[in-house]
């Protein structure tokens, strides 16, 4: 009994195989890596703090809802609000997820994002700073780059980024010594960044 035209079929099609990969290999910007399940599930992981702002959010961005939301890729549930900074009228947007605060995003009313203080441990720095990154991996002694916090974060210390002007670390951690007086280096080795902020302006 003859089974080979049975799989003469079968044959030309594994031949023709390598020559119709090739083919698509070459289309204009297709890549076979989009096609691993890794890159299926990529969403808001992508985020990250950068020099020139957070996700989508630059400093050109209004200071409206429909623009932060888009920025934020539509993740967060947005809470706005007003308050006073300096003496000066500061309008503002929570971007909630899971009823906690993740993200706030600030400037003046009508005006473009001055300010975004980053809350969420998803979204790092590109630097690969994250929320909960000891102080000691990133300086040796807080002088020339730390300074006390400000306002609600007053009890914390600030510090710029080694790489960038836009954005500081906020470190949070135990310290039993005079209020207002900066912690010593060696107690600010175990603090930890509670909060990533990014500023319009350059510090």
């Amino acid at each position: 009994m003859n089974i080979r035209p049975r799989f003469s079929g079968v044959r030309l099609l594994l031949l023709g195989a390598p020559l119709l990969l090739a083919g698509c290999s070459s289309m204009s910007g297709f890549s076979w890596s989009s096609l691993s399940p890794l890159n299926w599930f990529s969403g808001s992981s992508s985020m990250q703090v950068t020099d020139n702002g957070v996700g989508g959010i630059t400093a050109s961005t209004p200071l409206t809802e429909s623009d932060i939301k888009e920025g934020l890729k539509g993740d967060y549930r947005l809470r706005s609000g007003m308050a006073t900074n300096d003496g000066k009228l500061v309008s503002f947007y929570q971007a909630m997820k899971e009823d906690q605060i993740k993200l706030v995003i600030s400037g003046q009313p009508k005006g473009t994002v001055e300010r975004i203080d980053v809350m969420d441990k998803s979204i790092p720095s590109q630097w690969g700073v994250t929320i909960g990154t000891p102080f000691s991996e990133l300086y040796k002694k807080a002088f020339g780059a730390c300074q006390m916090g400000t306002g609600d974060d007053a009890a914390q210390i600030e510090c710029v980024a080694p790489n960038s002007s836009h954005v500081s670390y906020l470190f949070d951690g135990d310290w039993h010594g005079p209020e207002g007086l900066m912690p010593s280096d060696d107690t600010l080795q175990s603090w930890k960044v509670s909060k990533i902020i990014w500023r319009a302006k350059s510090e």
